[in-house]
């Protein structure tokens, strides 16, 4: 979680991304902006020239402020990360994961589809938005156009899965980190340090965290809780002191972008969710489901 960006990827061994912390990645603290619309230059360039043009950008980014001065959500954090992740496993980051986290822990159905939909058919996924840039409505196709150009796999985008895969996941982790589950592929140890939000800090390693006013996550979840929002209405809110695990996927730019409601009808449906739990409704939750 030390070592800087220059140390792990040859190609950032100089520039100004050069001293940046993988730590720094995982918090969005590192100074980069947000999104970066690199997909109409890549779009003009053969698929096999696209990743080394997109490395050229990368390099050229110049952060926004020093590493740790504020929090700012990043892609461009997680397409190094990407690249950090497949250069120390030495395989794409799709095929990483299903073999060394999704496949041993049978969640079949949380995968990146890639462009052929991982050999699903349309039916299976739920639509997305109308897409002026590509001139169809989404269906098994990632969102994020940025990692659409890269071949749909990507450290920011491209993760598709069911309620119940991402909520199989989570459980798993949960476990883990409470010491009930010791047959995992995650260190204990590990997993403890990127859950436990620090004193202060407005997010985990890798994961969100409740707001203090006006939240995503509504008004009942504890201190120890992580999360992430997705872009197209997707989210994950796991509370690991009070044991609740709540996972919302929704298609809320389907047909638009335009349509915001979510940000009332996510913390609306959590604070109904944690209302039932406080009142022993984990029984009737779980039956939903």
């Amino acid at each position: 979680l030390d070592a800087p960006l220059g140390e792990l990827l040859p190609d950032f061994a100089s520039g100004p991304l050069a001293p940046i912390q993988v730590a720094s990645l995982l918090t969005h603290q590192a100074g980069l902006m947000d999104h970066r619309p690199y997909y109409m230059p890549l779009s003009r360039a053969a698929p096999e020239r696209r990743g080394a043009l997109l490395t050229e950008f990368l390099r050229r980014e110049i952060p926004q402020c020093p590493p740790g001065r504020r929090t700012r959500y990043s892609d461009i954090g997680f397409m190094l990360m990407e690249r950090i992740v497949a250069r120390l496993a030495g395989a794409p980051l799709d095929r990483y994961l299903a073999a060394s986290v999704y496949g041993p822990l049978g969640l079949a159905d949380l995968f990146f589809p890639g462009m052929n939909r991982g050999g699903r058919p349309a039916a299976a996924f739920a639509a997305t938005e109308r897409c002026p840039w590509r001139g169809q409505v989404l269906r098994g196709r990632v969102h994020d156009e940025n990692a659409y150009v890269m071949g749909g796999v990507a450290g920011q985008a491209g993760l598709f899965g069911t309620a119940r895969a991402v909520g199989g996941l989570l459980a798993h982790l949960l476990a883990v980190y409470q010491g009930a589950e010791t047959a995992s592929p995650l260190a204990r140890d590990t997993l403890r340090r990127f859950l436990q939000r620090p004193a202060g800090a407005p997010r985990a390693l890798g994961f969100d965290a409740p707001a203090g006013r006006e939240s995503s996550a509504g008004r009942y979840f504890s201190g120890e809780t992580v999360g992430h929002l997705g872009f197209t209405g997707t989210s994950f809110w796991m509370d690991a002191a009070r044991g609740a695990i709540v996972v919302l996927l929704t298609n809320r730019v389907h047909p638009s972008r335009a349509n915001g409601l979510i940000r009332r009808f996510r913390p609306e449906i959590h604070d109904r969710v944690m209302k039932m739990v406080a009142k022993g409704g984990e029984l009737m939750y779980r039956s939903i489901l």
